[in-house]
């Protein structure tokens, strides 16, 4: 049950909150949300998950009185989406420093609420221990298809120091997002012919297949690399 927030106190120094990041963050803070499960922007604030951020209807309506033109994202596909990343983050060292791909939006908001839940540090060059792979599930399954028909078998091209946001989120989730948030869709680029006619087969006869495909793959793998 949620209840009412009461503001008034704040002394006149913490009441007098800018626009920026920082303070922004902290405001959210007061009023009892949790910013480990939420995406900051400028102009957005999305959810990453509803429950566990605690960004009820009540906290939305006290932070929009502090700051009406910051657009609160409810979007449970964007919520989804961050769902299935999370099960490969969860390994992310705290205070790592990952390189992000450039004009990547959707890994960018994935990946912002991990600088405040393992203190991590986005960067686009300079030093860094881990690179975010924006490689999209689509494209993971059109590639181990495509080595498959073409004779050479599995290729396990994964890398340590390497994290992938997207592996689990099929490219019609990532899309239907950014469509509906106004942003630039993502392309599927050099994807093999073959196996993406195969892939269009199956999806009218098995629609979960990539998921169930992707988990064979990494089985497969980590058979074969506790062997070694």
């Amino acid at each position: 049950m949620d209840f009412i927030f009461d503001v008034s106190s704040l002394t006149a120094e913490e009441d007098n909150f800018t626009d920026s990041k920082k303070d922004v963050l902290k405001y959210l803070k007061i009023i009892g949300v949790d910013t480990r499960f939420v995406s900051y922007t400028p102009q957005k604030i999305y959810i990453n998950n509803l429950r566990f951020s605690k960004f009820s209807r009540k906290r939305q309506e006290t932070f929009n009185k502090q700051y009406p033109d910051i657009e609160v994202i409810r979007n449970s596909l964007f919520q989804k989406i961050c769902s299935k990343s999370a099960r490969t983050l969860s390994d992310i060292e705290p205070n790592s420093r990952i390189l992000i791909p450039e004009d990547n939006f959707i890994i960018d908001i994935i990946l912002e609420p991990y600088t405040r839940k393992y203190g991590v540090k986005l960067v686009r060059g300079g030093e860094y221990g881990l690179i975010a792979n924006p490689v999209i599930l689509d494209d993971r399954v059109n590639q181990i298809f495509s080595t498959i028909f073409s004779g050479e078998g599995l290729k396990f091209n994964k890398k340590e120091n390497e994290i992938y946001p997207l592996i689990n989120v099929p490219i019609n989730w990532i899309n239907s997002f950014l469509e509906i948030d106004g942003q630039h869709k993502i392309e599927n680029e050099n994807n093999n012919a073959l196996a993406s006619s195969f892939m269009e087969f199956l999806d009218d006869v098995a629609p979960q297949y990539r998921e169930n495909v992707l988990k064979a793959s990494d089985y497969i793998e980590n058979k074969l690399n506790s062997k070694i």
